[in-house]
């Protein structure tokens, strides 16, 4: 099983990105899977999570961000509209096989290598 996450790089702010997280070894469409992030010198924190149909973002890109996925692609996308600084970090998607928040790191079994995304003030 794998994930790999691409479409990261340096926008400014108020930029437009749009992360895709590609899956291959095995169909994902029945699990949820999740973005996560992580900026130098933090922990990785929840970003947004797609599963039974229902998506969840955290608070910081609520209204800014939107999780997808095409599940005849095995992908999972994550645009990121109105970028901010704040933004900065290595997002990475993930696959949850089994219960457990949505928000949690600890509750996803699968992991993408990340993509760095810098946004310049």
């Amino acid at each position: 099983v794998q994930l790999q996450a691409s479409g990261g790089g340096l926008v400014q702010t108020g930029d437009s990105l749009r992360l895709s997280c590609a899956a291959s070894g095995r169909a994902f469409s029945n699990f949820a899977m999740g973005w996560f992030r992580q900026a130098p010198g933090k922990e990785r924190e929840f970003v947004a999570a797609l599963g039974a149909g229902l998506s969840s973002y955290a608070d910081s890109v609520k209204g800014r961000f939107t999780i997808s996925r095409d599940n005849d692609k095995n992908t999972l996308y994550l645009q990121m509209n109105s970028l901010k600084p704040e933004d900065t970090a290595v997002y990475y998607c993930a696959v949850k096989l089994r219960g457990g928040s949505y928000s949690s790191p600890s509750a996803y079994d699968y992991w993408g290598q990340g993509t760095l995304v810098t946004v310049s003030s």
